[in-house]
């Protein structure tokens, strides 16, 4: 039977992501932090999707405790900060690319593999496979270590994800019509596959792929970019 334990549940692609594996009927579990400050409006969100509430803490032995007692067959990585976050916190060094993106989801990639063989499917980036700079780097270190480990994994890089967030991103909402126009015109020349790669996703149907491709045999230990998530 297949059950799904995600990780950054409460982001934009997560919560879709539950949506999605409810959907079809995947016991879910949706982790939440536990000193999340909108702990009680997530449960019920979840909860009325049909998915269970953990809120398991971001240390090694809580999580591995996790994963043995739940025993999920795919664990979904989805997590990220944002420089605005960093900006924000009264520890940036606590919400920085290397504690969340990098460190989080390491921390999440060991417990699951001392529980077993769970499908670990990891949120990356476009670009992730020649990094520039510390956003990209991390989601490189992690595609490594998928690559280096004993894990079965799937891996998926989109571009620009748009949607209903929780807080305004002015810089990406601008990104996306400028880059959406560039590369429209550039599909319309001949450059389909540039496209494709290139402009941006809604979170639900990076959501509907993600889960398709966590459930496709085919799919085991490849990366996906952009153009295989439509």
């Amino acid at each position: 039977m297949t059950k799904a334990f995600v990780a950054g549940a409460t982001g934009l692609t997560g919560r879709e992501v539950v949506r999605v594996l409810r959907g079809q009927g995947i016991e879910t579990v949706a982790h939440v932090r536990p000193d999340s400050s909108k702990l009680a409006d997530w449960t019920q969100t979840f909860e009325a999707l049909g998915a269970r509430v953990d809120t398991s803490a971001w240390t090694p032995e809580a999580m591995a405790a996790t994963m043995k007692i739940e025993k999920p067959t795919l664990v979904f990585s989805l997590l990220g900060t944002t420089r605005k976050r960093q900006s924000r916190s009264d520890d940036p060094a606590a919400n920085s690319y290397e504690a969340v993106d990098y460190g989080l989801s390491h921390l999440l990639l060991e417990a699951a593999a001392r529980a077993g063989s769970p499908r670990f499917v990891y949120l990356s980036s476009v670009g992730a496979d020649k990094p520039r700079g510390p956003y990209l780097d991390v989601r490189k270190r992690i595609e490594d270590e998928l690559r280096a480990g004993s894990l079965p994994w799937t891996s998926v890089r989109p571009a620009i994800i748009h949607g209903d967030r929780d807080d305004t991103r002015p810089g990406e909402a601008l990104g996306k019509v400028m880059g959406d126009a560039f590369f429209a015109v550039a599909g319309a020349l001949g450059a389909g596959t540039f496209r494709d790669k290139w402009r941006s996703i809604h979170a639900s149907d990076l959501a509907a792929a993600i889960v398709r491709h966590a459930l496709d045999p085919a799919s085991e230990n490849r990366a996906f970019t952009a153009e295989a998530l439509r």
